[in-house]
């Protein structure tokens, strides 16, 4: 059995918070480089010069890509061998906190939704936790800005709908989102489950690698289908205008009831940031 401490796992927290703000992934910034190619607009390109300029501004100077360095979300896969030493909880909380503030990151969380009092800290974090076979604690520290957070949206489709009606809500809701997120977009869907498992899959769609394709050939098809419909919209970098307005669509599916058809839409910026480690 393999232990863990609590003061390794904010020590690790703490690190990825930093990193993940101020590092972009490699998958991503590539993505950015293929579009900003690939854009047929002026303006469009020259937006996205602008942003691949501000992403070697950040690993230049080592400041945050945005300077809104979002509310923390923390993914942990506790290892069924794992033991660990201390709260753990308290131990993420406590790396949110050195990270957000020991690292000069914007503190943008309040502590009630309705009286705005900010926390001053940035915690509490969203904290998700999923116990998997082994002896590793795999922690991924997403850090999420709410100028693309405000645009998510759920709709309980009837069990009738088919492809097209998913592809269409998808196509409205990043064509009503227009600039405020930030794009290019990444697309994150989550299909199925309940209410707040479908929100979940879309957002761990989002952390999948640019580009990558899904391994059942019927969600790899329409992954494709809807970037397409997404791009023909006409967005663009921005909001400004072009045919690049997302870098991929990633679908995440699960079994639901034979009553229903839950669709989330997640949209991610253009620097939608993620880091991870293993202990």
């Amino acid at each position: 059995m393999k232990v863990v401490t609590a003061d390794q796992i904010a020590e690790t927290v703490k690190r990825l918070c930093v990193e993940a703000n101020n590092v972009l992934p490699d998958d991503l910034r590539s993505a950015l480089e293929v579009a900003r190619q690939a854009e047929t607009s002026s303006v469009g390109r020259s937006v996205l010069q602008t942003v691949l300029d501000n992403i070697a501004a950040a690993q230049k100077t080592g400041l945050p890509l945005c300077q809104d360095t979002g509310m923390a979300v923390v993914s942990a896969e506790v290892g069924q061998d794992v033991h660990i030493e201390g709260g753990f909880e308290e131990a993420v909380c406590r790396g949110v906190r050195e990270g957000y503030r020991e690292g000069y990151l914007r503190l943008s969380v309040v502590g009630d939704p309705l009286r705005r009092q900010n926390t001053g800290d940035n915690t509490p974090p969203v904290l998700h936790t999923r116990l998997v076979p082994g002896d590793a604690l795999h922690l991924t520290v997403a850090p999420k800005g709410f100028g693309s957070e405000n645009m998510t949206r759920l709709h309980m489709f009837d069990p009738s709908a088919g492809k097209e009606d998913i592809i269409a809500f998808v196509t409205e809701t990043v064509v009503r989102a227009g600039g405020n997120p930030c794009p290019p977009v990444l697309v994150g869907i989550g299909l199925g489950g309940t209410a707040e498992q479908c929100i979940q899959c879309a957002k761990q769609a989002l952390l999948r690698p640019v580009g990558s394709v899904h391994p059942d050939a019927f969600y790899a098809d329409m992954e494709r289908e809807t970037l397409a419909a997404v791009n023909a919209t006409g967005v663009g970098p921005q909001g400004l205008g072009g045919s690049v307005t997302a870098l991929c669509v990633h679908i995440e599916a699960r079994p639901t009831h034979i009553a229903g058809l839950p669709c989330a839409v997640c949209l991610g910026c253009h620097v939608t940031r993620h880091a991870s480690a293993v202990l």
